[in-house]
């Protein structure tokens, strides 16, 4: 089976998150995850590997036992079972051979992929493109991922000459809200050294740095008063809460940042006179960043509390996941010297991308498993206009082959 074949195989099982049962703690959120986690299952028996294991919960590992003798670090891949909610019908996915210009996705609906509003689609001019039918994702975030990687499975059996350690893949339910499947991931048990995951942007993209992300939920306290009687009575908590974020640093929003700039994310308001509750994302691409933003709303609750009383605000602080290079740091960075040697064995430039968001990779690193992230070749995730360059996720295949062989040559101390 070819990697086309496979993925478009896995995009015939519908496996959209499903956000109230992830909210009520089912995991998989939905029936399609197991579904999809079965048909890998059997394939990587197929290709030979061992200590297949499916859980109740749908995360699925498995290992590649090595061929050599030398002691090797265990490298490890990731890749998540499910879809975006932002769409939810089934995927029909087409392939076209783009010769420039706008793609017709749905002439039918008159739905179209537009150069004028993708032009970066003009770097694959001349190749063979995976999109929709204009109706749902294509879910290649993340079933490009788990193609790439059985296919780099495939690759290794049909080539017993490579040399190569012990390999363990995983594939978890539910990164696509809150990173559930990785939360839940026995880093431990797994017995892993390093690894990557693939939930990335187009050919070349390299992430290995991301925020260090926590939330607030702020609680204000009022006293609510009839307005014929209210003068020196009513303490208005809804108006508590809007002179607090008046109160925020100006233009430390997500509206006006780019980059490596963070933020404070007014994401949540509701409330009433008496009680009100705001939720608050807070992103920072350093620690010491981060940990000055975290300071800073604990010292403005403080004071708002000295202005209106001791009750009348409670703030709650917690951290989300941690940025992936704090895990990279110093001689922890060969998993991304390693990575850098297959992009440029496959002449592939590296183009190294700081996420303004959360994968699975945060949380395994945070763990303990340093897990840097793989391009898949994709672009436009979450859309009906996604779309992934057939060329794109065969290189995706040949930088896991490559990452295998290089760790296998590679001398650790």
């Amino acid at each position: 089976m070819n990697i086309v074949e496979r993925f478009l195989n896995y995009t015939r099982i519908n496996t959209t998150t499903h956000r109230e049962n992830g909210a009520a703690g089912i995991m998989p959120s939905s029936p399609g995850q197991m579904e999809l986690a079965e048909l890998v299952a059997s394939e990587l028996e197929t290709l030979g590997l061992e200590d297949i294991v499916l859980r109740d919960n749908a995360i699925l590992t498995a290992t590649l036992p090595a061929n050599t003798n030398r002691k090797l670090p265990v490298v490890s891949f990731f890749g998540h079972l499910d879809t975006s909610a932002e769409q939810t019908g089934d995927t029909h996915a087409q392939i076209v051979h783009y010769s420039g210009g706008d793609i017709c996705l749905n002439s039918d609906l008159d739905i179209a992929l537009k150069a004028s509003e993708f032009p970066e689609i003009a770097r694959y001019q001349g190749q063979d493109i995976i999109v929709t039918d204009g109706t749902s994702l294509l879910g290649a975030d993340d079933k490009a991922a788990i193609a790439a990687i059985l296919d780099a499975l495939q690759t290794l059996k049909n080539n017993p000459e490579i040399e190569h350690g012990t390999v363990k893949v995983a594939f978890v339910p539910d990164e696509e809200q809150g990173l559930r499947g990785a939360k839940a991931f026995d880093v431990e048990g797994f017995g892993a050294d390093f690894g990557y995951t693939l939930d990335c942007c187009g050919i070349g993209d390299f992430v290995h740095e991301n925020w260090n992300a926590g939330d607030a939920v702020i609680t204000f306290t009022g006293q609510s008063a009839h307005p014929m009687s209210a003068k020196g009575k009513l303490k208005n908590s809804l108006l508590m809460a809007h002179k607090f974020i008046a109160m925020l640093p100006a233009g430390e929003a997500p509206e006006y940042t780019e980059d490596r700039e963070g933020y404070y994310w007014v994401k949540e308001l509701a409330g009433n006179s008496a009680r009100t509750v705001l939720k608050m994302d807070i992103r920072d691409f350093t620690k010491e960043g981060y940990r000055r933003r975290m300071m800073f709303l604990q010292t403005l609750a403080e004071n708002c509390q000295a202005l209106w009383g001791e009750k009348a605000v409670n703030i709650q602080l917690s951290d989300r996941y941690e940025n992936v290079a704090n895990s990279l740091e110093g001689d922890a960075g060969f998993p991304i010297e390693i990575a850098r040697e297959a992009y440029a064995r496959n002449s592939i430039t590296m183009n190294a991308v700081p996420m303004r968001g959360g994968y699975d990779g945060a949380i395994l690193s945070q763990k303990g498993l340093p897990c840097p992230n793989i391009f898949t070749g994709a672009h436009n995730f979450h859309s009906i206009y996604e779309y992934l360059p057939v060329k794109s996720l065969q290189a995706a295949s040949d930088i896991v082959v490559d990452v295998i062989r290089i760790t296998a040559e590679r001398k650790f101390e």
